[in-house]
């Protein structure tokens, strides 16, 4: 078995996807959702750490141009990531 991590040993990624195998397709799906939260909220500290206190708009917008590509957005948002910055 590999282990998907090179730092993780190998009987925790064992009992790590024994885990995962025990888990309903709900509670697999709010887990996902638990991350994605997650991974926003840091993405969010990044922006506003570079950004400085832009307003709340502009945070959301700047976050959404990391899943978007530049032309959802300026269709979307009348937002250009690559005038405005990512």
């Amino acid at each position: 078995m590999h282990t998907q991590s090179h730092d993780t040993p190998s009987h925790i990624q064992k009992m790590l996807i024994a885990g995962y195998r025990k888990m309903s397709a709900q509670q697999k799906l709010k887990r996902v959702d638990e991350l994605t939260i997650a991974v926003q909220q840091l993405a969010l500290a990044r922006i506003r750490k570079q950004y400085g206190t832009c307003s709340e708009r502009e945070q959301h917008l700047r976050l959404a141009s990391l899943w978007l590509d530049r032309d959802t957005m300026i269709r979307l948002f009348r937002w250009d990531p690559l005038r405005e910055g990512y």
